[in-house]
C-alpha cells in the first residue's frame, strides 16, 4: 500500500507541476495587470506603474520565463504565491475563502451523499414503482435546472417565507458573524442549493449501477443459497455499486478548493470560487494561478483515494 502510494503521489506531483506551470504562461499571456492602472483617471507615472508591477512580479516589459524562474523560487522556497497588482497577498486572500468554500461544499456535499445513496438505494430495490418514477421525475428537473437560477428561486422563497412569518428566518448574502444560529440561518439556502444540485448524480448513479449488481452472477448465487434478498443486496450488489458514488464523492475535493461559483455569487460569499472569477476579471496572475494550483492539489488528492477507496470496496483490485 505505501509503496503504491508513493508511486502515485510522484506521478500526480509531475503532473501538478506541469500543470501549474502551463498555468503560469498561460495567465500571464491572457492577463495583462498593466489594463488596470492605465484605465485610471487621472492616470499614474509609467514609473509609478513599473514599480507596482514589479513588486508584484507581473510586469509584462519583463521575460516571461525570468517573471517565472523568480515566481517558482518563491513558492518552492517560501511558499509565497505572490501578491496582486495592488500589493495584497494571495496567500492570505486564498486562506482565508479556502476555509469558507470548505466549510460550504463540505456541508453540502455529505448532505447530497446520503439524501442520493438512500433515494438512489431504495429506487432501485422499487424498480418501475410510484417511490421510483417520482424521485427520477424530481431528479430529472434538479438535473436540467441551472445552478443560478435554482439559487435565485430559493432567494426569492427565503425573501418571501420571511414577509410571511413577519421574522427573517432565512439571511440571502453572506455568511454572518454573529454566533452559531446566524450562521445557521446564513448558511441554509446556499447550502440547499448545493445539496439540491449534487445529490442527483449520486442518486441516478447509485440506482444505476445497483440494478446492474442486483442481476450478477454472484447475487443470483447467493439468492440461490437461500440468503435473503435484501441481505444479499445489502451484502453483495451494494457494495460493489458504492464504488462509482465514491469516486464521485472524491471527485468533489475539487470544489473544496474551487468553491461553488455561482452559488457564491448569488449569495455573496466570499469564497474560492468567487475570488478566483475576482482575479480573472482583475487581471491577477499571481492569484487565478494559485487558485489553479489549489484546485490540482485537490484533484490529485481525490485520485489517489478514489484509487484506494476502489481497491478497498473491490477486493479483486490489487494495489500492486
Amino acid at each position: 500500500m505505501l509503496s503504491f502510494i508513493g508511486r502515485r503521489l510522484l506521478n500526480y506531483l509531475i503532473m501538478l507541476f506541469a500543470a501549474t506551470t502551463l498555468a503560469y504562461f498561460l495567465a500571464s499571456s491572457f492577463l495583462n495587470p498593466r489594463s488596470n492602472y492605465v484605465q485610471m483617471r487621472p492616470r499614474p507615472p509609467e514609473a509609478s506603474i513599473d514599480a507596482s508591477l514589479d513588486f508584484a512580479n507581473v510586469n509584462d516589459k519583463v521575460p516571461v520565463a525570468k517573471r517565472y524562474v523568480r515566481w517558482l523560487a518563491q513558492v518552492g522556497l517560501h511558499w509565497n504565491w505572490g501578491v496582486s497588482p495592488r500589493g495584497e497577498p494571495v496567500n492570505a486572500a486564498i486562506a482565508y475563502r479556502a476555509i469558507v468554500s470548505a466549510k460550504l461544499v463540505t456541508l453540502s456535499t455529505v448532505l447530497a451523499v446520503l439524501i442520493g445513496v438512500s433515494i438512489g438505494v431504495a429506487a432501485a430495490i422499487r424498480q418501475y414503482r410510484l417511490f421510483d418514477r417520482v424521485s427520477n421525475a424530481v431528479s430529472v428537473f434538479f438535473l436540467v435546472c441551472p445552478t443560478f437560477v435554482l439559487a435565485l428561486l430559493l432567494v426569492l422563497g427565503g425573501i418571501r417565507l420571511n414577509e410571511a412569518v413577519g421574522a427573517r428566518w432565512f439571511f440571502v448574502t453572506g455568511l454572518g458573524d454573529g454566533g452559531f444560529l446566524d450562521y445557521l440561518q446564513h448558511v441554509a439556502l446556499p447550502t440547499v442549493t448545493l445539496t439540491l444540485v449534487g445529490y442527483v448524480g449520486y442518486h441516478l448513479t447509485q440506482r444505476t449501477y445497483l440494478l446492474d449488481t442486483m442481476n450478477a452472477d454472484y447475487v443470483r448465487t447467493a439468492r440461490a443459497k437461500g440468503v435473503r434478498k435484501n441481505v444479499a443486496i445489502r451484502r453483495h450488489a451494494l457494495r460493489m455499486s458504492l464504488i462509482p458514488t465514491a469516486i464521485g464523492v472524491v471527485w468533489s475535493l475539487t470544489s473544496v478548493i474551487t468553491g461553488a461559483v455561482f452559488v457564491e455569487t448569488i449569495f455573496a460569499i466570499d469564497g474560492a470560487g468567487k475570488y478566483f472569477i475576482d482575479a480573472l476579471t482583475q487581471n491577477d496572475i499571481n492569484g487565478s494561478v494559485a487558485i489553479a494550483a489549489m484546485g490540482g492539489c485537490a484533484t490529485c488528492a481525490g485520485l489517489l483515494l478514489a484509487d484506494i477507496v476502489v481497491a478497498l470496496l473491490d477486493p479483486r483490485i490489487r494495489l500492486g
